[in-house]
């Protein structure tokens, strides 16, 4: 795949920016290539605290889903909750369930069948939570577009509190409250939370209200942190400390179903990235929700005996383990169809995967927006006539805008910038791409991948002591990369196929100043010998895995990792990307 590289150059006072922080430039420079400029901003991505996030009493109307709640408590009335059946739903919803629970107001938390009825609250949910007394709704990582339903409830003499953190559709439900950042007249400083983000301000403030210790509130960051990482939201501003305050907490939790789930997963007692949540800890609790029963991770957070506790985790890692060889078959299947189009792909791919579970197409779109870089909606038939379609989109393109021009084909729609949701009927579909297509404005730049690179970098500057201060950047994700360098002219050594798939690149590398590492390439190690083959020769790739003199000269970006095996560590550098000859910004993969 054709990539773009991108050399920063950014200005700014590096060394005397790094005196003041005690860093070394080149850290001040990896903040100023991610829009963090200036000595307070530096420190406050550097060294936030909790202490540091903003008064959850500056988000409109949040004050006043305060006051229902609290007369709610004191009238002894019983609340509904009504989450989603994601990872970003199920601690949304956890954490309210946990917080009336200590303030002392009856609360059970619903979801909607994921197959059944969709996303969002319904009708069911509704009726359901009355026939129990509950008259106060809540909901939480959705309600921001169920207009229909929210009516429903008030009709019915619900009182209804929205918490979400989707983008606002041109009509708000009719709500008593609305908590969202992302509403017209917001007056909370940022609109980047996740769900769980958005109750956790409205929980602090309900803490506040009852007199309850900050200890307490500190205690729930880790459930957020889970939440924020598993729905990709951007590590920006308050999700960073959320995020990593979340992390340092979390070995040390005091949720019997997290300890068991850290445990089945072999992290035990280890320090914790957001890449474990993204790729480890959040697919399980997602999976339940995806092929199984959202139940049953709700059973995991709620149970209090470790035995059993184990038990469910063991259950969560083996459906887990089931969805990913289910997802590993429908990405197949979608990479084919794209494939038989040929190479004149559409700018907006949209595909049908009849067979496919419903649940896993956001997962497979994911993967092939990742190989193709278009935006993509993969699509599954449910009941006789309709398809539901889940969508992720590049940067260049915002999904949710574009198929709100296309609302009148939806029966039910949702989403963001980067993702949506949607049904629709099946005879639409075409109608639906001729439309995106058509309109999409996109350009050939937009398909293809940018490497930002934040300085070329010898190998031989790379020192454990350096890594440590580029760790300091931490947690590293979307709208927080991790630091990316290049060099050009490494001679290969040797090359090796590890892993029981032989599918992790292991080469023996020289820079031209004669320093020597190990470069691991963990993902395209396939891409990577057509590349040798197609540039040098079949040969050439001979030699280089037996370890033979040979003539590759290969450019890398690249970031720096200590690997410690068997208590021998080392410096290594793992491959972002690779090209013949670096001598411009753009390279050809």
């Amino acid at each position: 795949m054709r990539e773009r590289w991108i050399l920063e150059t950014k200005k700014g006072d590096f060394d005397g920016l790094a005196r003041q922080l005690g860093v070394p430039p080149l850290v001040v420079r990896c903040m100023i290539n991610r829009g963090v400029t200036g000595e307070a901003d530096m420190k406050s991505y550097l060294q936030g605290t909790p202490a540091d996030l903003y008064d959850p009493s500056q988000m409109k109307d949040l004050d006043k889903a305060v006051h229902i709640l609290m007369q709610g408590k004191k009238q002894r009335k019983k609340a509904a909750i009504a989450s989603d059946f994601d990872c970003d739903g199920i601690f949304s919803g956890y954490l309210l369930w946990r917080a009336f629970e200590r303030i002392g107001l009856d609360s059970r938390i619903f979801t909607p069948d994921r197959v059944q009825e969709g996303y969002g609250l319904n009708e069911r949910i509704v009726d359901e939570a009355l026939a129990e007394d509950r008259s106060i709704l809540i909901t939480c990582d959705n309600g921001i577009a169920a207009n229909a339903q929210v009516a429903y409830a008030k009709e019915r003499g619900m009182t209804v509190i929205i918490t979400d953190h989707h983008e606002v559709q041109e009509t708000l439900p009719p709500a008593d409250v609305i908590v969202d950042p992302k509403q017209e007249g917001e007056t909370y400083p940022f609109d980047g939370l996740c769900g769980a983000g958005v109750a956790y301000k409205l929980i602090c403030a309900l803490y506040d209200a009852c007199g309850i210790p900050e200890q307490e509130k500190e205690e729930l960051i880790s459930y957020v942190a889970i939440a924020t990482v598993a729905d990709v939201m951007e590590l920006i501003d308050e999700n960073r400390i959320l995020v990593r305050e979340g992390l340092r907490r979390l070995p040390d939790t005091d949720n019997p179903g997290l300890q068991a789930l850290l445990k089945v997963q072999g992290m035990e007692n280890r320090e914790i990235s957001a890449g474990h949540i993204g790729f480890v800890i959040g697919p399980c609790f997602n999976a339940a929700g995806r092929i199984a029963t959202v139940q049953d991770s709700f059973d995991l957070l709620m149970e209090r005996d470790p035995e059993r506790a184990l038990e469910r985790a063991g259950h969560l890692r083996q459906i887990n383990e089931e969805r990913k060889q289910m997802t590993e078959e429908g990405a197949e299947q979608a990479y084919q169809m794209v494939e038989e189009r040929g190479q004149d792909l559409p700018d907006v791919l949209v595909l049908l995967l009849p067979d496919t579970h419903e649940s896993l197409a956001g997962i497979i779109a994911g993967r092939v927006k990742e190989r193709y870089h278009h935006p993509v909606i993969v699509f599954t038939r449910t009941e006789e006539g309709l398809v539901k379609g889940s969508g992720r989109s590049v940067e260049a393109y915002h999904m949710f805008q574009e198929l709100m021009k296309c609302k009148d084909l939806m029966m039910r729609f949702g989403g963001h910038k980067m993702a949506a949701g949607m049904t629709l009927r099946e005879s639409d579909l075409p109608e639906l791409e001729r439309r995106l297509n058509e309109n999409s404005a996109l350009t050939e730049e937009d398909f293809c991948p940018v490497v930002h690179i934040d300085a070329a970098m010898p190998v031989g500057f790379v020192t454990e002591q350096l890594i440590r201060e580029l760790s300091r950047m931490e947690p590293f994700g979307v709208g927080n990369p991790r630091p990316v360098f290049a060099e050009q002219h490494f001679r290969i050594l040797a090359g090796f196929r590890l892993g029981r798939e032989k599918n992790v690149l292991k080469l023996r590398v020289k820079n031209k100043q004669g320093n020597t590492c190990e470069a691991m390439l963990f993902h395209g190690v396939d891409e990577f010998d057509r590349f040798v083959i197609r540039e040098w020769s079949e040969a050439e790739l001979r030699r280089m895995y037996e370890g033979r003199e040979n003539h590759l000269d290969i450019a890398f970006t690249y970031y720096p990792l200590v690997n410690e095996y068997q208590g021998i560590r080392k410096i290594q550098i793992q491959i972002v990307g690779y090209c013949r000859i670096a001598k411009t910004a753009e390279s050809d993969r």
